[in-house]
């Protein structure tokens, strides 16, 4: 779809199409509902949302909902199938879809069965929840097909665009954005407050992975807070025990917390909450290559992004080479502060409040229209006979977009019996998965090293 000239007067915005726009998100993970639910508020600010949280081992738990600030209208679990299966009668305007990039395309191609022979449907928006450093073109291919394709910057809005167009896809759905919980524009400097420095580790589920070098930087960061009395440590953690993100997390922090010799200091401590509310009281961010990076420096703070492991592709933080972040533990302990390069961080973060208008504006245009194309994702049984099926496969749909036998949805009238319990079913399954990602396959693990 061309892009409009410059010359062009803006359509109007979401919510002055006649109405208050009703706006669903489509959300797998509680990191992936934070980006979807800030996503939409900011293509459609009146907006009335409304939150689908997809079933299985990361469905977001209400704390982890509640930690993201957002309020939606109404809020409920559902497979792939049934969210398909009901496309037709709920009247959204905006769908967003916050998923891995196999459950984008699984959902685009039931959507594309369910609303054959419609005159309007929603606009379909897709993205990422923030820095892409590993299978780009496997996961930006898994979004092909949606209206609209958000790129968290400038730069990532070139990758994207290459990707596609040199697989021979429509680039037009690319769209420069920023990551939507930046604000609308560059905040100013935070004023030193009294309180000592302080110096937030930004833990990642899954990054890095093995045992030995989770506890490495857990290590040294209670050896900072050794080394520094005066400073306070904090260790920022994405869930509490028991809960579960986008991705698992079989090592956490918490248990090698517990087992730090003679504990750990008076000055380091584990936190939890919102990132924003962490970073209001953060002079030096360490990290691996979380995106809470951007979120630091977005708000001028400076960022320490580690290479005590390495720059490597496996840990992300090869996407911060020219950043001017780069930095070692060894360094941070004798008094370093990295300062980010500017233009390097321009070209990362872009300037929010512009790309926001620029993507609504976009949004509601496609919303204005009176019919919008059937979506055309790249992957068809024609284009990828070999894999297409697998992938709607695992989300209970045929190579057409259809549930397979045995997976449709489940009819309107089912009695209140049957889901309470359903969904007691699914909780007890869910915790049995995660005692054995946690605590049973970790034991079995150790066991195999004897």
């Amino acid at each position: 779809m061309p892009s409009e000239p410059s010359t062009a007067a803006p359509p109007p915005a979401p919510e002055s199409v006649g109405h208050a726009p009703r706006v669903a998100v489509l959300a797998d993970s509680d990191t992936r509902w934070k980006w979807g639910a800030l996503t939409a508020r900011r293509l459609a600010p009146t907006g009335r949302l409304h939150g689908l949280l997809l079933r299985g081992r990361a469905t977001p738990t209400r704390r982890q909902l509640a930690e993201v600030g957002v309020r939606a209208e109404s809020l409920r679990e559902v497979t792939a199938v049934e969210f398909t299966g009901t496309a037709g009668r709920d009247r959204y305007d905006v769908l967003v879809l916050a998923c891995v990039g196999g459950t984008v395309q699984a959902v685009l191609h039931g959507l594309a069965h369910a609303w054959t022979g419609t005159d309007r449907r929603p606009v379909v928006v897709t993205g990422y929840v923030g820095v892409v450093y590993e299978k780009l073109s496997d996961g930006l291919l898994l979004r092909h097909g949606a209206d609209v394709v958000l790129a968290n910057s400038p730069e990532d809005a070139g990758r994207f665009r290459a990707v596609y167009e040199g697989a021979g896809a429509d680039a037009s759905c690319v769209t420069e954005w920023a990551l939507p919980f930046l604000g609308e524009g560059a905040p100013a400097a935070p004023g030193r407050q009294v309180r000592p420095y302080t110096v937030v580790f930004a833990a990642q589920p899954s990054v890095p992975d093995s045992r030995a070098e989770r506890r490495y930087l857990l290590g040294r960061a209670v050896q900072h807070a050794r080394l520094h009395p005066r400073r306070e440590v904090l260790v920022k953690l994405r869930s509490k025990p028991g809960e579960h993100t986008t991705h698992i997390e079989a090592l956490p922090y918490q248990k090698l917390a517990a087992r730090v010799p003679g504990g750990l200091p008076a000055n380091c401590r584990l936190v939890y909450g919102p990132m924003g509310e962490t970073l209001d009281r953060t002079d030096l961010l360490v990290t691996v290559s979380s995106t809470a990076a951007l979120e630091a420096l977005h708000r001028a703070i400076p960022v320490a992004v580690l290479t005590d492991l390495g720059i490597r592709e496996a840990l992300g933080n090869h996407h911060f080479l020219g950043s001017g972040c780069l930095a070692s533990w060894d360094q941070l302990d004798t008094g370093y502060e990295p300062k980010a390069d500017p233009e390097w961080t321009d070209a990362q973060l872009g300037s929010g409040g512009d790309l926001f208008t620029a993507a609504r504006h976009r949004v509601a245009a496609l919303a204005a229209r009176p019919a919008l194309p059937p979506l055309a994702p790249y992957y068809t049984a024609a284009t990828a006979p070999g894999y297409l099926p697998a992938v709607l496969a695992r989300h209970g749909l045929d190579p057409g977009g259809r549930p397979l036998p045995g997976r449709a949805a489940r009819p309107p009238g089912d009695g209140t019996l049957r889901r309470t319990a359903h969904r007691l079913l699914r909780e007890a399954a869910r915790g049995a998965y995660r005692h054995g990602a946690q605590r049973v396959a970790p034991l079995v693990r150790r066991l195999g090293e004897l």
